[in-house]
């Protein structure tokens, strides 16, 4: 069961399920979840790799950070792979779990919003990937609402993540170890 706003809000108010939303969500937000919006976006440079038993995430260069006092644009260039950091910071308690859709304006501009679930006990900050396909730039405004989140009621028990993302690191400096 996908829980409704007046649930969403009791448990940010009273539990911190979400940080640092604006004020338009906590006011008036929309469907049966909450808009996040674009905190830090970089550049994903270098090489990375994916093994059974290890991993290492490619660097990640700063390209731009929300500033509330000023507007910083940037454009997405054709062809190139971001990571974005959400202005919002979850608190998912083990009963919850969230799923992150992108707004439709992105898709509709050519551009794709990777994004997965929020795992039941995750907290942190989030993290999507960005791509810009077809020819020409976009243009995004740094704390622009870019995705939608809603949460799941678990019926019965989950496991709770566990992983090393926990607290919201943005890359992995260092070859590690998969756990």
């Amino acid at each position: 069961m996908i829980l409704g706003i007046d649930e969403l809000l009791r448990l940010v108010n009273e539990k911190k399920l979400i940080e640092n939303l604006s004020d338009r969500e906590l006011k008036t937000p929309e469907g049966a979840g909450f808009d996040l919006r674009i905190g830090e976006l970089y550049e994903v440079v270098g090489k990375g790799f994916l093994h059974i038993e290890s991993r290492k995430t490619p660097e990640l260069k700063l390209v731009a950070r929300y500033d509330k006092e000023k507007p910083v644009r940037v454009s997405l260039l054709p062809g190139k792979a971001y990571v974005m950091k959400t202005v919002e910071k979850v608190n998912t308690p083990e009963n919850l779990q969230g799923l992150i859709f992108p707004r439709s304006t992105l898709y509709r501009s050519g551009v794709v919003l990777r994004a997965g679930v929020d795992a039941p006990g995750y907290c942190g900050d989030l993290f999507f990937g960005l791509f810009k396909f077809g020819d020409g730039e976009f243009e995004i405004e740094m704390g622009s609402r870019i995705a939608h989140i809603v949460f799941f009621e678990v019926k019965g028990k989950s496991n709770p993540y566990k992983g090393q993302w926990q607290g919201g690191r943005a890359s992995a400096d260092e070859e590690e170890k998969q756990i």
